[in-house]
């Protein structure tokens, strides 16, 4: 199995943080602790604070850090969700963390990825007892509302990956959204009114994530995860609307093997939707 290293940064490794509620500890040890791969997650790193974990991440594989490595800190001041926004949590409720990736193909086949983790997560929090969907591409959601944010980005050198970095954040212990997030985010809270011990999530998420990517490696595209994704797509056989340069409406009809999204239009032809080209939205609600 190997040992797991155990790094902190900006704290001591005597410091730990005591979850509320739970009388649980929430640090590099206790996390780490519960990690039980066979290289997703096997060098953990905490912070009490950094910038983002995934600028974190960053500079540790500029530094020669092994693929697998995790980075997790209890408050970002830099947190950023997609399309440049920030992501900002209260301290002591969520898991924040970013894992280093070094893969062997090319980067056209990287942003996938974003699906791949998605899996990884809904498939953790189903382990913890909650009925799960995902809304293409990849919100994690529960009760029709998101519970996880991810966001993936890579570094090029000569035409190759030289890294790929994959943040996370889910929402565990969160009380409250303020109110223009309150129809659209949920928490692990909130969906069962108890709070969770935020130290075994992240090994939930690598098992999973682990065995998700190597599937993924194997092939470059998600043929084979793509009966397993569309059986928790929330969108699947769903009317949606498609939020391109010319907005249109349809029926979500599943994934192709790369992971676009299929949408049978009002006239009967298919339309093939790239994530990160445009959003889709349910017809009704979020989802």
């Amino acid at each position: 199995m190997g040992v797991i290293e155990r790094v902190s940064e900006m704290i001591s490794e005597k410091e730990s943080y005591e979850e509320i509620g739970t009388g649980s500890i929430y640090n590099e040890t206790t996390i780490a602790d519960q990690i039980h791969t066979k290289w997703a997650g096997k060098t953990v790193h905490f912070a009490r604070e950094t910038d983002s974990t995934n600028l974190w991440i960053k500079r540790l594989a500029k530094e020669g850090a092994p693929e697998g490595t995790l980075a997790l800190a209890e408050f970002q001041s830099a947190g950023r969700g997609r399309l440049g926004r920030s992501w900002e949590v209260p301290e002591g409720t969520s898991v924040m963390m970013s894992i280093l990736l070094r893969p062997k193909f090319e980067p056209q086949y990287a942003p996938t990825l974003t699906l791949v983790m998605g899996m990884a997560v809904a498939k953790a929090v189903k382990n913890l007892g909650f009925d799960v969907s995902i809304k293409w591409p990849n919100d994690v959601v529960v009760s029709h509302k998101k519970i996880c944010g991810i966001l993936t980005e890579m570094g090029v050198r000569d035409g190759k990956i030289d890294y790929a970095v994959i943040g996370v954040g889910i929402n565990v212990n969160i009380k409250e959204f303020p109110e223009e997030m309150a129809d659209k985010a949920t928490s692990l809270y909130l969906e069962s009114g108890k709070e969770f011990d935020r130290s075994q999530i992240p090994g939930l998420v690598m098992e999973a994530f682990e065995e998700y990517y190597e599937k993924f490696a194997a092939t470059c595209d998600l043929s084979g995860l793509k009966e397993e994704y569309e059986s928790i797509l929330a969108n699947y056989n769903q009317p949606v609307r498609v939020l391109a340069k010319e907005p249109y409406e349809g029926v979500a009809r599943g994934i192709t093997d790369g992971g676009e999204l299929l949408v049978e239009k009002t006239d009967g032809t298919i339309a093939t939707v790239s994530a990160g080209e445009v959003s889709v939205r349910g017809l009704y609600s979020y989802v």
